[in-house]
């Protein structure tokens, strides 16, 4: 029997679950996959060689596609993992063939406030311990390609300054005159050290490197993460590597990874990333994990390449988006969607009352500390008022011509009174809705829900995108903000203006996709207003560009690329029983 999760912590339940675990082989052979086709790293997680797999499965028809998104969170999140994983093990007890794609969790919210992702309570994936400490790799080898640019970048910079034409010949070097002041790239490590943000390099003497400011951002928000998540083949990821934009020269024009030489090395740390990662959930279903996580600075989806392995091996299969519509699911819609020319079939909108209740005027939860006593007692005129919320979440995904599931979120303390006025608004919005209690129950849980997706994928939709690529750049902006995030319009910073004219003069960006980044927190780029907020515009401060994943990077309001680390972080609690060999703590 399943630890009870209202009496057991997440790590104590799967570390119980994974006493009984599915062998890597015999999920190969649940999944009908040939012996070559899976690279095993250990016994309970392998890799998938999705080349064979997808070359070989060319001919068999896709399964349901289905998202995975939310309203706008808390700052203690709303359960998508949680709610994929319970989802997952619901369509297994209805004897569903189903897979799951969710994102690898970076180690800067593991160690820090959010924890690992793997779900919880009775949904989570599993192995536990390896899915939060760096799985196969994959991270660790973003990280190593993406600073193999940098070493690329400043030590050319050095050389350039300390040697004449005549010398750079010598050494077979053409001289780029990248200018210091216009470097597109940090350095990247998996932490949330805002430390890094700012620093200043080369200190010290004519040997010790070319003394410039630079600074690091989070691992998970590198170009060659969103590549990972987009790229079709080994072939397409070499080319989107080498199309990476590090710096400016002097006259303004770009260079690139392959002006610098290392596009080539810096694929080779790639190479096995490619391949995705197979766990399982704890009642022995088949996931994939590969790519992410972060959707308010990153794409936050997991790859094409596993969504379509996905398609292939099941009848259905659920991948996940970061955060809520306006910021995971938008950029699904327009372009993981566009990248790859899958269609999905529906879209889970997870939503809590506690989150309904936070936009409905209740006071805002703090990671770290005692839930607010206002969130223990009935309030259905905070929920009605926060349905506002999940009500415009669920018109941004019926403006995909995508099936709406609204997925009420169970927890202790909702009552009845509370989840009826959930249905009641959700329903008049034009959403199916289901109660789901796969935390406390798993898959048995989770039966009302994926009864719900499974209507929603038999009835027809009209999926369309928001925007074609053909619509300059600033008025694509301005639609996302209107349609999606509800703003009156958009204002921009000198320097992101600049950047946006010159991008829309420039025909090899043009056809580029939109990447927002944005607060998670609200609809609007103020993390404190919550609810639909009214009368403002969302303002425009930078705007980077990632030629090899594909797209533009407005970056809106605040927010920054390296998060900070909390004063009550999870890894005051993390550490190993020595006896047993075993990690303790992790959530």
């Amino acid at each position: 029997m399943p630890l009870d999760p209202t009496k057991h912590a997440d790590w104590e339940i799967a570390e119980a679950a994974e006493t009984h675990m599915k062998t890597v082989y015999q999920l190969g052979e649940q999944l009908g996959l040939e012996k070559h086709e899976l690279l095993p790293h250990g016994h309970y997680i392998a890799k998938l060689d999705f080349k064979n797999i997808l070359n070989r499965l060319a001919g068999k028809p896709d399964g349901k596609y289905i998202n995975v998104t939310a309203i706008t969170p808390t700052p203690l999140g709303e359960g998508k993992s949680t709610t994929t994983m319970g989802l997952t093990q619901g369509l297994g007890k209805r004897g569903k063939n189903v897979i799951a794609a969710i994102r690898q969790p970076s180690g800067g919210p593991t160690m820090n406030i959010k924890g690992s992702a793997a779900g919880g309570g009775l949904s989570q994936c599993i192995p536990l311990t390896p899915f939060s400490l760096g799985l196969t790799g994959d991270i660790n080898a973003i990280m190593n390609a993406h600073n193999l640019a940098m070493v690329a970048l400043t030590s050319r910079m050095q050389h350039e300054f300390n040697y004449t034409d005549e010398q750079l010949t010598k050494r077979k070097l053409k001289r780029l005159n990248i200018d210091p002041r216009n470097v597109e790239m940090k350095w990247i490590i998996d932490f949330c050290a805002q430390s890094l943000r700012d620093i200043i390099l080369g200190i010290g003497g004519k040997i010790d490197g070319f003394m410039m400011q630079s600074g690091f951002a989070i691992a998970v928000s590198s170009e060659i993460m969103a590549i990972l998540a987009v790229a079709k083949d080994l072939k397409d990821m070499r080319e989107r590597m080498g199309r990476i934009v590090v710096a400016y020269d002097k006259g303004g024009n770009p260079v690139t990874t392959e002006d610098l030489e290392v596009a080539g090395a810096m694929t080779a740390w790639m190479v096995e990333a490619l391949n995705p990662n197979l766990m399982q959930t704890i009642e022995g279903q088949p996931v994939l994990v590969h790519a992410g996580p972060f959707a308010n600075i990153a794409i936050g989806q997991s790859s094409i390449i596993a969504d379509r392995i996905g398609l292939k091996l099941g009848d259905y299969h659920i991948t996940e988006s970061g955060f809520g519509a306006d910021i995971g699911f938008e950029k699904f819609w327009n372009l993981k969607c566009r990248f790859s020319g899958l269609k999905p079939n529906a879209s889970v909108i997870v939503s809590t009352i506690r989150a309904l209740k936070c936009h409905g005027g209740a006071p805002i939860p703090v990671p770290g500390k005692p839930m607010p006593a206002e969130y223990k007692g009935e309030n259905v005129a905070w929920v009605e008022k926060g349905c506002e919320n999940l009500v415009h979440h669920v018109h941004t995904v019926k403006k995909a011509g995508i099936n709406p599931v609204v997925c009420i979120n169970a927890f202790f303390t909702d009552t009845e009174n509370e989840i009826k006025a959930v249905r009641k608004l959700a329903e008049a919005a034009g959403a199916r809705v289901a109660l789901s209690k796969h935390w406390q129950f798993g898959g048995e849980g989770a039966l009302e829900l994926a009864d719900a997706v499974v209507d929603a994928c038999n009835e027809p939709n009209d999926f369309k995108f928001l925007y074609e690529l053909s619509m300059p750049l600033r008025q694509r902006i301005d639609i996302i903000a209107k349609e999606v995030y509800g703003a009156d319009g958009v204002e921009y910073s000198p320097e992101a203006l600049a950047k946006a004219k010159r991008m829309e003069a420039d025909p090899d960006i043009t056809q580029l996709g939109t990447c927002m980044v944005k607060t998670h927190l609200s609809l609007s780029d103020n993390p404190n207003i919550k609810g639909v907020p009214k009368g403002w515009k969302l303002i425009i401060r930078d705007i980077l560009t990632y030629k090899g994943a594909g797209f533009v990077v407005p970056v809106a309001g605040a927010i920054k690329l390296m998060p900070g680390t909390a004063s009550d972080p999870a890894y005051r609690r993390i550490d190993v029983d020595v006896e047993a060999g075993k990690v303790k703590g992790l959530f």
